[in-house]
């Protein structure tokens, strides 16, 4: 019965120690199967990093691109922009040019006509009636200074030329009173000068008593003509309005 018995411990011993062998033997697989499925899933959590860092570099990379296909488009349009702008500011050069050499050939054209338009009006003041003497010569004076400053465009020198002819122009179609300074009886005078045009030239002294007409020089009239030109006076000055005045003119090369 003890040989039965010890035989029953043995064998239950041998169950029991095989039993813990065989759990230990699992508790070792499952714990590798647990350190397996950690590291597979830290694996898993590295390459899920690796591939979302690879999407925002691909994203950014995408967004990257279409930006530079908009600047492309953009310095494209912008380029054709540009040479439109060349082609439009070659064809100013071009037109430019062309404007240069038109200028120079009627700078060598109208600079002698210029020069020839001062001489004449220059001769035609001294010829002239000598009505506002120092200022018609003042004025042909400063005509011939400016032709010849280097510093006046030619478009200002031909401004003025133009202006002293028109000023000169307009004497002929004007009536005008001013006082100046004439040599009467060898001494001088201040009197009233009356210029009727270019047909007439007066003056009359200041109290009335003397009256003379430019015929090649100053000759006296008679009084009948004093109220005349009194009167023509008062016309040009706007005192009076305009009316008949008789006056001696010249006629056939006398008066």
């Amino acid at each position: 019965m003890r040989i039965i018995i010890i035989n029953w411990v043995c064998g239950l011993a041998s169950v029991m120690l095989c039993s813990l062998a065989h759990a230990a033997d699992h508790k070792d697989k499952l714990q590798n199967t647990i350190d397996l499925q950690i590291k597979t899933e830290l694996t898993a959590k590295k390459s899920q990093k690796k591939i979302d860092g690879l999407a925002d570099q691909a994203d950014q990379m995408l967004a990257e691109y279409r930006n530079l296909l908009r600047q492309a488009e953009s310095l494209r349009i912008y380029n054709n922009q540009l040479d439109k702008l060349v082609l439009s500011q070659q064809g100013e050069i071009d037109s430019i040019a062309e404007q240069l050499i038109n200028m120079e050939t009627t700078q060598r054209e109208i600079v002698p006509l210029m020069l020839k338009m001062v001489e004449v009006i220059s001769q035609f003041v001294a010829l002239d009636i000598p009505f506002l003497p120092e200022e018609r010569q003042f004025r042909v004076a400063e005509l011939q200074t400016i032709m010849e400053r280097a510093d006046v465009s030619l478009a200002e020198k031909y401004r003025r030329v133009l202006e002293a002819y028109q000023v000169e122009t307009e004497y002929g179609r004007t009536i005008e009173a001013y006082q100046d300074e004439l040599e009467l009886d060898e001494r001088i005078r201040t009197v009233n000068f009356l210029r009727i045009g270019r047909v007439g030239l007066y003056y009359l002294t200041l109290d009335g008593q003397q009256a003379g007409v430019w015929d090649a020089g100053w000759r006296p009239l008679d009084s009948e003509y004093r109220q005349a030109i009194d009167k023509g006076l008062k016309v040009a000055n706007k005192q009076l309005p305009p009316d008949l005045l008789v006056l001696p003119i010249k006629t056939e090369g006398t008066l």
